[in-house]
């Protein structure tokens, strides 16, 4: 093996096929995820307490910060499930060969990009 090797450190300069984007974002989404589920048990709770709180979450979601707090709860969660169905079926033997690795890595991205915008549509 050649010792001496050229070694990139920018990160800034390297391009991923669209499967590592794909795998990146997933693990990018369960954090978000495990960050963000307190505050939502939060707001399920105060939904079922009574109708005086299920009040108060609503004057609480008016506010643009919990928006947004749902938006990307629902966004990461809904990638999440999206990019976890393809690892499935990767996982179960469908897709594995790179062509169509490939296409269902830029199916999950287009579909991921429409189904957020969706959110930020209903949500806001």
């Amino acid at each position: 093996m050649n010792k001496i090797r050229p070694v990139n450190l920018d990160l800034g300069t390297l391009t991923f096929p669209p499967m590592a984007i794909v795998s990146i974002l997933h693990r990018i989404a369960g954090i978000v995820l495990f960050l963000l589920l307190p505050v939502m048990i939060y707001f399920w709770g105060l939904s079922l307490q009574s109708v005086s709180s299920f009040e108060h979450l609503h004057h609480l979601l008016l506010n643009p910060y919990n928006k947004l707090i749902l938006w990307a709860f629902s966004s990461a969660i809904t990638y999440h499930l999206l990019a976890g169905i393809r690892h499935l079926f990767m996982d179960m033997g469908f897709g594995e060969t790179l062509v169509s690795a490939r296409r269902s890595a830029i199916l999950i991205l287009v579909l991921a990009v429409i189904a957020v915008a969706s959110l930020g549509v209903w949500i806001w």
